[in-house]
């Protein structure tokens, strides 16, 4: 969580096919979660969409869209005075995230500090619906001011779940109220209005398991078969301490009923500062691995089945941090934590590290992960000087003077690594030519027949353009302010917004093309998305629609 008042978003149900190949959209026309897909790449399909747009004005007082003023924009509407979501797109619903700001319900005034999760018609943009979850009274250490609901919903049918600021899991009835039914078993719903959501199940992970968020929960839901996967943001308190570290870091829900079906706390007492990731999912040899980011830096995977004792089998883990990495509070050390996404494609997984954007940017890590190898997959392994095996350490893991070395793993499942580009050949990564702390997850597709390309944007403004099978460099471009969403890559193209409000496009190619940069009029934190031939994208106060208007 930003102190300047900003969350994170790292800003998530189709199973994958064996070997780990991409899975397909529910259907043609939905993105049904954060990255499409339970693989979790923002990669859209075939459709012609518009590289150039025009948002148009606002007017001052009213905030009313002034749309006879814009250019390939079909629908803006407001959610809120603060947002970090990405939209998803099932059937004739448009669901996004945000805050109260905009004051859509009569039973909240829009000076009333509420999570909120919005439906608006795909069509037109009309509101149709909103859950509303009011603030935590524990204050700013669980659930911080004006940040809403940071969660991406997953979407299936007729059923939506949503992670809020208050760490609940939701399921709710896609229709709403709408349908003149009050789905259970939780029926106390305080309006049953059609402007208000219907919600079918809760689960309270704070009281429920005894986590302790840092700040907020913003982990977007995967889902594999009848579970559905989440981190809890377990995390430190403000001084520093894992407040609960017995309590879990990642769970299994029954997606029907909300029940339990297994939990994980394996970070631990090593969970450096929050927990903010969000899961994915793969089917690789005919094994389902659901694949968590773990706040103590490390990525794991665990049998993605039911489980008897409730209690998950370890498939492998992997340390994305250097052995001789060392955390500081504040940023000023170089052991960073997993804020962003991890994403399957062609049997690899691939993850960066990052920090609270608040932090700065350090040297960051890039890794490409075979995940069909078992146990500790580490690059390297730290023994003491008996050549035994040392447990992780929150703050460091390998101590020096007590003769302890870091060996490079047999078992490794590292299939590359990538920290920066050395342009001039000096030997070293300058602040440019480095890959710095990111937010985002990678993105990949290929053009034609050509090689597949990885784009990831760093949170300094950096875009690397790498090889996704060998990580090899091709380029890197300076968006000029922040980013915190991931890319976007659709028609040839590419998409990543900024936090200066612009959208920039490139082409997608091993050589740097920049085709436009359009101005959104506000910042943007989250990640466009695109549905037949159309882009959806929120920025900071409002979701928007952008097609060729043609």
């Amino acid at each position: 969580m930003n102190r300047n008042g900003r969350s994170l978003l790292p800003i998530l149900v189709v199973l994958l096919l064996a070997g780990g190949i991409p899975a397909r959209r529910a259907s043609c026309g939905d993105w049904p979660q954060w990255g499409g897909s339970s693989a979790k790449n923002n990669a859209a399909g075939p459709g012609k969409l518009p590289t150039t747009w025009n948002v148009g004005r606002f007017e001052r007082k009213t905030k009313r869209w002034l749309s006879e003023s814009s250019e390939n924009m079909l629908w803006v509407k407001r959610i809120g005075s603060q947002s970090y979501g990405t939209p998803v797109i099932v059937g004739n619903n448009v669901f996004c995230a945000g805050n109260n700001g905009a004051g859509r319900i009569a039973r909240f005034a829009a000076d009333i500090d509420l999570g909120c999760l919005f439906c608006f018609d795909r069509k037109t943009g009309t509101f149709r619906w909103q859950l509303s979850r009011e603030k935590l009274k524990a204050g700013s250490e669980v659930d911080w001011p004006e940040q809403g609901i940071c969660s991406v919903p997953l979407v299936e049918g007729r059923r939506l779940w949503v992670v809020t600021n208050r760490g609940e899991v939701a399921c709710l009835d896609t229709e709403g109220f709408h349908d003149g039914k009050n789905d259970g078993p939780f029926t106390a719903e305080p309006s049953t209005k059609k402007d208000e959501a219907d919600v079918v199940w809760y689960f309270d992970m704070m009281g429920q398991l005894g986590t302790v968020q840092h700040n907020m929960a913003s982990c977007s839901v995967a889902a594999v078969g009848d579970l559905l996967l989440v981190c809890t943001a377990n995390g430190a308190n403000d001084n520093g301490e894992v407040a609960a570290p017995e309590a879990p870091s990642f769970i299994a829900l029954d997606k029907k009923t909300g029940k339990l079906a297994w939990a994980d706390a394996s970070p631990g007492k090593n969970i450096l500062h929050g927990q903010w990731g969000s899961p994915a999912v793969a089917v690789i040899e005919g094994v389902p691995q659901a694949i968590f980011p773990g706040g103590d830096g490390w990525l794991y995977s665990f049998l993605a089945k039911p489980s008897a004792n409730k209690k998950p089998k370890l498939l492998w883990k992997f340390d994305c941090n250097p052995k001789d990495s060392v955390w500081k509070p504040g940023g000023q050390g170089n052991r960073n934590n997993i804020i962003a996404t991890p994403v399957v494609y062609d049997g690899l997984v691939y993850i960066a590290t990052g920090q609270d954007p608040e932090n700065g940017g350090a040297q960051a890590d890039l890794w490409c992960i075979d995940p069909r190898k078992r146990g500790d997959v580490s690059r390297q392994l730290v023994v003491d000087k008996n050549g035994k095996p040392v447990p992780p350490r929150r703050k460091r893991a390998i101590d020096p003077e007590a003769g302890e070395t870091a060996r490079d793993n047999p078992n490794s499942a590292a299939v590359w690594h990538y920290q920066g580009h050395d342009d001039d050949g000096d030997g070293r990564y300058d602040y440019k030519e480095k890959l710095n702390c990111s937010l985002s997850m990678v993105t990949i597709a290929s053009k034609g027949d050509e090689r597949p390309l990885l784009v990831i944007p760093d949170l300094t403004g950096f875009v690397h353009c790498l090889d996704a099978k060998t990580g090899k460099f091709h380029w890197t471009y300076d968006m000029m302010a922040a980013v915190w969403g991931s890319p976007l890559l659709a028609d040839g193209k590419i998409y990543i917004g900024n936090e200066d409000g612009d959208m920039v496009v490139f082409e997608l190619s091993s050589k740097l093309k920049k085709l436009a940069a359009n101005n959104m009029r506000d910042a943007v934190y989250g990640t466009a998305v695109a549905v037949d031939g159309v882009i959806y994208v929120s920025t900071r106060t409002r979701v928007m629609a952008i097609g060729n208007s043609k």
